[in-house]
């Protein structure tokens, strides 16, 4: 199951127009709801539908979709005037196709590369604000790269103690911390 779900986006280029624009109906206002990109960008290995849906953005997005004076999605994003971000709005900004362009500093949201001070990461940062601030105030993204900066380093702390909790367990004969036998609800899933 896990294979099938993976090769069902890995296999075929992601340059291909049909992964957006649906070769069926081929709609650009189809390819700019948030939802395009939830085909693939879903599930326990990357969080990002799950990350926008319950963010403030994607929370702004579902009440709202339905309503052409909010989301005309008949618009070029460009000229789009949306009341809240889509997926396509920032990572697909003015329009262009080039997904990694315009990517945010954090993969999956998940907040993998803080900043380490490297010119390639300033480059990603500045871009990160210029698109925030087409709505928010430059200082206002500047402090949530901030706060995200500080919990990717409290989350890496974390995740340190959690294997060396998990090392020492293994020193102490505790190969198997969850033994078949002793766990009812055991789903031989790890």
């Amino acid at each position: 199951g896990d294979t099938a779900g993976c090769t069902f986006c890995h296999t075929s280029p992601e340059e291909r127009c049909s992964t957006c624009h649906q070769r069926h109906q081929f709609n650009p206002a189809v390819a700019r709801k948030s939802e395009q990109c939830k085909t693939c960008h879903w599930g326990k290995d990357h969080r990002d539908w799950e990350a926008y849906d319950i963010s403030i953005h994607g929370t702004v997005y579902q009440v709202n979709k339905w309503d052409p004076t909010q989301f005309d999605m008949s618009k070029k994003l460009a000229d789009a005037d949306y009341v809240g971000p889509t997926c396509q709005y920032c990572h697909l900004r003015g329009g262009h196709h080039n997904v990694q362009r315009l990517s945010t500093v954090y993969t999956s949201m998940g907040m993998s590369n803080a900043d380490r001070g490297a010119p390639l990461w300033k480059e990603k940062r500045d871009t990160w604000v210029s698109v925030c601030d087409d709505c928010h105030s430059p200082r206002f993204a500047r402090e949530n790269l901030q706060a995200m900066d500080e919990a990717c380093k409290d989350a890496g702390l974390k995740y340190t103690e959690t294997f060396k909790v998990a090392e020492n367990l293994m020193l102490d004969g505790m190969g198997e911390p969850m033994p078949k036998d002793l766990a009812p609800d055991w789903s031989g899933q790890h």
